[in-house]
């Protein structure tokens, strides 16, 4: 047999295992069940794929996305393995030929969504097939603890049943320890070893900006990545039409994704997005769990993610190559109302409870003045023992200064207005603004009316932004998002003492070049647009998403090391056997050809 060094070079053309993986698979070779709790783009798929080509028989691949399962199985025929999908957008005839391949023994991998798989007839079709191995892609969803629970996936319990001889490997990118344990549970895993890999990040930038001119940041942070592919998430339909249109007056091909939209118009933007056509989609979180596209290298939070674990998976998009990405969240006070004010709505205090915590976690992440991979990591169970050096926290720490008088002035107007008006009245009277608002409640005649001239609009939004996360005013979203006093900002009213908050951070950041970010100097960053020219042309021949048939980070390695022979392309990582004998002379053609 092969050895799994062999099949990862020759096949995969990878030339080192990542972390956890060569004892994962050997683990499932080995036929024992595994648990894998590995980040996004931390090489999950390659631990049931290899050991797919090392056992007898056919792997099965349950997974919960049909657009996820046609991107593995595009890549994996792009690297000579026969795989195959089974699922509701096969034609009758498309669907018994992939039956007979199956009965034929002639599929090493096949991909099924989890109603497919518990069907009866489908179950009792594979009793006759040896089985390799079982795998439960995004296994989170089995749990009634997880952040996207699925009752369909629930039911694959019922699996250890019908094959209780076959190894099982169930695989997820983010799950609580509660979470974790539930789904060793629901899927019956037999004296399961548990695979828990950091889930760090360290390519990925994260950022958090106060939200105070939303469309405008967006903007200034798409400065520099025109070329760039990122998802812009929003949090309604309308938020993600307004955005969409917003960038595109203004010169930013973007393509909107939602559930309101038709089948045919979600399908066409995927397809655009992943073979590159589109730079930008916007989109509600309907979009993206499906997307195996690793050179994203952006995502921005439009609104504020309801739990860290949806934030976590979202911005997990991005980077999945390993090379820089960036995280951009735009967090806002109304955001944080709006989601309580929604989670008060639901009438299970169980569940209330736990979507309670999860909110709580999330803005907690978002107000922090500490390291915020520290704060992300520590939610998810991950002790990080040194700061990250790559959040905005650590590349640029905030100052805080004693906002002691700056908080009474705005607990002062809040008072004087008669607790019943917003964040918005409440600054403009501060900043004695002259509108017809004021003068309809003569506000212009109270005593705090103009008291704060010493800061700009946006710093007094931030001041009255962090009153309310502290404690000292409560939003009262039931009431039209009017301001009132907490009994601690009555206390902080009548006793003169110091008060330390984050001096308002509304400045934006500098914009980093791409080849910069890449490490790439002129030559190799021109060598680099050359071949992605002819990558995106082969692509379009095949009829697959680029990254199908090379990685950026495979092209940027080729850009600096100009492999000359057959022996230097094959030692690029990506390039395996089949992909040096079907592309390998026309890369080095280019190459050869480069200044």
């Amino acid at each position: 047999m092969t050895s799994i060094h062999d099949t990862l070079r020759q096949v995969f053309g990878l030339q080192q295992f990542r972390p956890f993986q060569q004892e994962i698979i050997e683990r499932v070779i080995a036929g024992g069940d595994a648990f894998v709790l590995m980040p996004t783009g931390g090489g999950k798929s390659l631990c049931y794929q290899l050991p797919a080509l090392q056992r007898p028989g056919l792997a099965i691949v349950i997974s919960p996305l049909i657009s996820l399962m046609k991107d593995q199985v595009d890549a994996l025929l792009a690297n000579g393995v026969n795989a195959a999908m089974y699922n509701s957008t096969l034609d009758p005839q498309e669907a018994r030929s992939v039956l007979r391949r199956l009965h034929n023994d002639e599929l090493d991998l096949l991909y099924v969504a989890p109603e497919r798989m518990m069907k009866a007839d489908f179950i009792q079709s594979l009793e006759s097939v040896p089985l390799a191995l079982v795998a439960i892609d995004e296994a989170h969803c089995v749990s009634h603890w997880g952040h996207d629970f699925r009752p369909e996936y629930a039911a694959l319990g019922g699996l250890r049943d019908y094959f209780p001889d076959v190894p099982f490997i169930a695989l997820t990118a983010t799950a609580d320890p509660q979470t974790r344990e539930d789904i060793v549970r629901v899927l019956g895993l037999h004296s399961v070893k548990r695979f828990i890999t950091s889930f760090d990040r360290p390519n990925i930038r994260y950022t958090v900006l106060e939200k105070h001119r939303p469309q405008a940041q967006l903007l200034h942070f798409l400065q520099g990545r025109e070329k760039q592919a990122g998802i812009i998430y929003a949090l309604s339909r309308k938020r993600v039409e307004e955005v969409t249109q917003h960038l595109a007056e203004r010169g930013h091909p973007a393509a909107a994704y939602h559930a309101g939209l038709p089948a045919e118009t979600r399908k066409r933007v995927q397809e655009q997005f992943l073979r590159d056509d589109l730079s930008i989609v916007v989109a509600t979180v309907a979009f993206g769990m499906g997307i195996d596209k690793p050179n994203v290298r952006f995502v921005v939070h439009y609104d504020m993610p309801r739990h860290l674990e949806g934030y976590y998976q979202e911005t997990g998009r991005a980077g999945r190559d390993s090379l820089p990405a960036e995280a951009l969240l735009l967090f806002g006070t109304q955001d944080v109302a709006t989601a309580r004010y929604q989670l008060e709505q639901n009438a299970n205090d169980a569940q209330r409870r736990i979507e309670s915590h999860k909110l709580n976690a999330m803005v907690d992440f978002a107000e922090s003045l500490t390291c915020r991979r520290r704060v992300l990591m520590g939610y998810l169970g991950e002790v990080m023992q040194v700061d990250c050096g790559n959040c905005d926290i650590c590349l640029d720490p905030p100052e805080q200064f004693d906002a002691g008088v700056a908080a009474r002035k705005v607990l002062s107007c809040v008072y004087r207005v008669g607790q019943s008006f917003g964040v918005k009245h409440v600054v403009d009277v501060l900043r004695g603004a002259d509108n017809e608002r004021i003068r309809k409640f003569g506000h212009e005649r109270l005593s705090t009316y103009g008291i704060g001239a010493e800061y700009s609009q946006a710093e007094w939004l931030s001041i009255t932004r962090q009153l309310i996360h502290h404690g000292y005013l409560l939003q009262d979203l039931e009431h039209f998002s009017v301001l009132k006093l907490t009994a601690r900002g009555q206390d902080i009213l009548r006793v003169q003492e110091n008060l330390l908050l984050a001096r308002p951070r509304i400045r934006e950041k500098a914009v980093k070049k791409p080849a910069a970010a890449m490490g790439m100097d002129g030559r190799s960053t021109q060598l680099f647009e050359s071949l992605r020219v002819l990558r995106k042309q082969l692509a379009e021949e095949k009829g697959v998403p680029p990254y199908v048939i090379f990685g950026d980070a495979t092209l940027i390695e080729m850009s600096r090391k100009r492999p000359a022979t057959a022996a230097e392309f094959l030692a690029i990582n990506g390039v395996g056997k089949v992909k040096l004998e079907r592309h390998g002379a026309a890369f080095m053609d280019i190459i050869s050809r480069a200044v």
